[in-house]
């Protein structure tokens, strides 16, 4: 039996406005797990992922953690909402949606609360040491640059030791260097990811599962992640290739790209 973390029956989900963002999807994903969500921009990527934080809520159909309904009365359950939110975390795709702290210190420290202050501390120095934040930590988060941003929401979650990861397309503004440091470091790591993306070199190297999301909001692809790379006709379709012609002089030619190495 699979040891499920969520679980979505013919979930759709609908902002106020009327916009669909997701439409009648299935998914479940195990522990451990490291999944890649691909799709064009719109597709509903970054809804999926706030739905599986509890940011926003099912229209239609059914989200469950671990066996349990997620809504909104289970999330007015304090106690419970707040052991949900140090399980599964959200890096948003904007760093300055998550940074509202004076100091980078305190913004490493935020998630941390319940801990020791010994333990909140030696915590705080040693993943802002691992992300290059050691010489910040007494900097207004807001006078870093655009990459410290995003490794210092990084920070921030990983501090927390989550079980779960979602991370909006995560090596945003992050230099060669740091991106190669993250990649390596969630691949040997046990906890379950969810990554969306539109870059193909994250599912290479981070998704051994894949999943898919159409330009219409519905699920067309769960399978493999080698399989969806080597599907050709599959990526153009869903606005992940592209065809362009090539000339040689008087001559010319038409053939699909896929970019592997996009960052």
């Amino acid at each position: 039996m699979t040891d499920w973390l969520f679980e979505l029956d013919r979930v759709s989900l609908a902002y106020p406005d009327g916009q669909l963002a997701l439409g009648g999807i299935d998914l479940a994903i195990g522990r451990g797990e490291r999944i890649v969500v691909l799709g064009a921009n719109g597709c509903g990527k970054s809804s999926l992922l706030k739905l599986l934080n509890g940011l926003v809520l099912p229209s239609n159909g059914e989200l469950r953690f671990c066996g349990e309904r997620v809504d909104a009365q289970r999330l007015r359950d304090r106690d419970w909402c707040r052991a949900f939110r140090r399980r599964v975390v959200l890096m948003f795709q904007h760093p300055e949606a998550m940074l509202f702290n004076p100091t980078v210190a305190e913004e490493i420290a935020y998630g941390l609360g319940p801990l020791e202050a010994p333990e909140r501390e030696r915590r705080v120095r040693d993943w802002a040491s691992r992300l290059g934040l050691a010489g910040r930590l007494e900097k207004p988060p807001f006078q870093l640059s655009g990459g410290e941003k995003q490794r210092l929401c990084l920070a921030c979650l990983l501090a927390m030791e989550p079980e779960v990861l979602l991370l909006d397309e995560p090596t945003a503004n992050l230099d060669p260097r740091t991106v190669g440091w993250f990649v390596d470091w969630l691949s040997g790591q046990p906890v379950t990811t969810v990554i969306a993306t539109h870059h193909l070199s994250l599912a290479a190297e981070l998704g051994s599962r894949c999943v898919i999301v159409s330009e219409n909001h519905r699920i067309v692809f769960d399978g493999p992640t080698e399989a969806a790379l080597q599907d050709v006709d599959l990526l153009l379709a869903h606005n992940l290739a592209h065809r362009h012609t090539h000339r040689h002089g008087a001559d010319a030619h038409r053939h699909a790209h896929v970019h592997p190495d996009w960052f």
